[in-house]
């Protein structure tokens, strides 16, 4: 255990958590758009930037990276800390002056005009997509291309990936929306991946729902366990699971 100091309050936390992860932990509330519990930090977005004074000496530093040190004293929200923060937010509402989560952030700070030249994208390159498809689902379908203003996430080649299952995990930890995922005639189109993957169809209502490659996925590595109904939509497996519920209640076999 080590003993941490983060905004006047003493924690004692377990050795290698980052700040933002003890902070949170505590209550103390660190803003954060590139950072997700289910995958490695990554730091680039610096929302989460925060003053750590180590030895005598003060840094600016991203939490969501900075492991925690015994006696290191931290602030989260001093005069340097918001004036550095204030910066980085202004340059993500520049660049996505559209997305209402930093829209939401920035009003929170009392930023409500950027002064520098504002962009139009939705994406902020936080690279969460690229690492839930690599650390969580495994499929490395997409990554980063291109450098500086260039820069995005998208497949290789920016052609359709033949390694995207169509799981939609990387739409679930966008924290800007700039993923888009269409179920249109029993296919399932993935605008980050280029995919477009046939949907199953199920065996009760005949309606199309999960994309075949996720569920072949998922046998591959060894979850079988959770198909059993893989030829049944979720709507009839509610269904399915409220008769036999009803039957268990009512005492009948």
């Amino acid at each position: 255990m080590v003993t941490v100091k983060i905004d006047g309050r003493e924690i004692q936390t377990e050795k290698g958590r980052s700040l933002l992860e003890v902070a949170r932990s505590a209550g103390i509330n660190i803003p954060a758009l590139c950072y997700h519990p289910a995958v490695s930090s990554y730091g680039s977005c610096r929302t989460c930037i925060v003053e750590v004074r180590r030895k005598g000496s003060y840094v600016l530093t991203a939490s969501c990276t900075y492991p925690v040190e015994h006696d290191i004293e931290v602030q989260t929200n001093s005069e340097r800390v918001k004036k550095a923060r204030g910066l980085v937010v202004e340059m993500l509402l520049a660049r996505c002056p559209e997305v209402q989560s930093i829209r939401e952030m920035a009003a929170e700070m009392g930023i409500t005009a950027t002064r520098l030249p504002q962009g139009d994208s939705n994406c902020i390159l936080c690279g969460l997509c690229v690492r839930v498809c690599s650390e969580v689902i495994g499929a490395n379908a997409i990554g980063f291309s291109g450098r500086g203003l260039d820069k995005k996430a998208t497949s290789p080649f920016e052609i359709a990936s033949a390694e995207c299952i169509g799981c939609g995990a990387c739409a679930i930890v966008c924290p800007t929306q700039a993923i888009r995922i269409d179920d249109v005639n029993g296919f399932r189109r993935v605008n980050l991946s280029h995919a477009e993957l046939e949907r199953a169809v199920c065996t009760v209502c005949g309606a199309s729902f999960f994309p075949t490659a996720s569920i072949a996925h998922l046998k591959k590595i060894g979850a079988g366990g959770l198909l059993d109904l893989s030829g049944v939509c979720p709507t009839c497996r509610r269904k399915n699971v409220a008769r036999v519920l009803g039957r268990t209640s009512s005492g009948d076999k």
